[in-house]
C-alpha cells in the first residue's frame, strides 16, 4: 500500500520548517529532508512503496530537526 500519510506528513513538516526559515538556521539538516522527501517521491513513483515510506519517514525526522535547530538559532 502506498504509504500516503507519511508522505503528507513529511510535506507538511517540511513546510513547518521552512516557515521558521530552517533552510537559513540549520541548512543542513533542512537539505537532507529536502532530498530525503524527493528520494520518497521517486520511489513512490516507482512503486517501491516501503522504501518510499522510509525515506518519507527520514525526511520527517530531519525536519524536525531543522525545525528545532532554526528556532534554538532564532532564540539565541
Amino acid at each position: 500500500m502506498a504509504p500516503v500519510q507519511e508522505m503528507s506528513n513529511a510535506r507538511q513538516t517540511l513546510r513547518a520548517a521552512h516557515q521558521v526559515k530552517a533552510q537559513r538556521y540549520a541548512p543542513e539538516l533542512f537539505g537532507k529532508a529536502e532530498h530525503l522527501l524527493q528520494a520518497a517521491e521517486i520511489q513512490l513513483a516507482e512503486g517501491e512503496y516501503e522504501q518510499a515510506r522510509a525515506s518519507a519517514l527520514a525526511a520527517r525526522q530531519e525536519a524536525i530537526r531543522a525545525r528545532q535547530r532554526a528556532l534554538s538559532q532564532q532564540r539565541n
